[in-house]
């Protein structure tokens, strides 16, 4: 009840908005820079989107979030780059963060974790291959399937009746389902992983990636709920540190970016990187929000000043 009443007091004057002349001493990252520039330019717009900076915003928005976010919300103006097709600061940003992440290269993703998930599964799979995964999966593994036309081999995890819930897969279950492939004269087109699962179960992606890759299969690993994972020491590794050749990761949900907002992963040399792009392009909307796409900069800009230890404090909160 006291957590409650201390909650109920905060009010707008308890919150702490960074001064703005201190957040200009430091260098931005680039597409934050970018969008700021561009939303500081003293220009007639005769562009989308339609409430025009803000001028024509719906009143009960505005009194809710302010103007400042329409300021923002810019369309893919010359100077800030194009998602399809970055050369400028988005980018920077990507490569940013795949070095950040661990990558050989990553893409930003204004429709979550189910696009990235759709694109890798549509990387990797063309109509009529099968695709091992758990039977827990997320949703979007699945609508996956049929915007590839895969086939699914699954496995069923093991239930903890304790706890009551589903774990991962093990490397045992993947082995068996790949050789149970083979005796019916197919090949898995690709391995897909849900690590950490929602409860925050992890699956052994490193024996799983060694045994797929001695296939020669790829390795898809849904880490919607893991993008915190290899940035300290009691955290298991990431999956793109364990082998995996392809993360999707929602910055949105245990890192700070903004709702809706995730990237994609891939390492290695057994997937298509072109057919990646492809994918992606028919997936994602040709008017992405800069919001959304800053937000992931900030966000790896964010954990760039102290990756080892920037979630040192939350955990030893938790683990006293």
């Amino acid at each position: 009840m006291s957590l409650i009443e201390n909650c109920r007091s905060v009010t707008k004057d308890d919150i702490v908005i960074p001064d703005s002349s201190a957040v200009q001493q430091h260098k931005l990252p680039p597409l934050v820079s970018a969008l700021k520039a561009s939303a500081e330019e003293n220009a007639a717009s005769f562009h989308f989107p339609g409430h025009n900076r803000g001028r024509a915003a719906p009143s009960s928005l505005t009194q809710l979030i302010g103007v400042r976010p329409f300021l923002h919300d810019l369309p893919e103006l010359p100077e800030l780059d194009n998602l399809f097709t970055p050369e400028g600061p988005i980018l920077d940003a990507q490569k940013e963060a795949a070095k950040l992440f661990g990558a050989f290269e990553t893409w930003f993703l204004v429709g979550g974790s189910t696009c990235g998930i759709h694109a890798a599964v549509m990387a990797t799979c063309s109509p009529g291959e099968t695709l091992i995964l758990p039977r827990n999966c997320h949703i979007s593994a699945t609508s996956a399937m049929v915007l590839s036309g895969a086939l699914p081999k699954y496995i069923s995890p093991a239930y903890n009746f304790d706890w009551d819930i589903a774990g991962g897969i093990t490397p045992s279950q993947v082995e068996k389902a790949i050789k149970e492939l083979e005796m019916e004269g197919q090949k898995a087109a690709a391995v897909f992983v849900t690590s950490p699962t929602y409860h925050g179960i992890c699956s052994d992606v490193g024996s799983i990636s060694q045994l797929c890759h001695s296939h020669e299969i790829p390795v898809i690993v849904d880490e919607a709920h893991g993008a915190h994972l290899g940035f300290h020491p009691q955290l298991p590794r990431s999956a793109l540190h364990q082998g995996a050749d392809l993360a999707v990761q929602s910055t949105h949900k245990v890192l700070c970016s903004l709702t809706q907002s995730s990237m994609l992963h891939v390492s290695g040399n057994l997937v298509d990187r072109e057919r990646i792009c492809r994918c992606l392009q028919n997936l994602q909307s040709t008017s992405p929000s800069y919001l959304l796409l800053a937000s992931l900069d900030a966000t790896r800009a964010q954990i760039s000043e102290n990756p080892k230890n920037f979630l040192t404090k939350q955990l030893n909160w938790l683990l006293r």
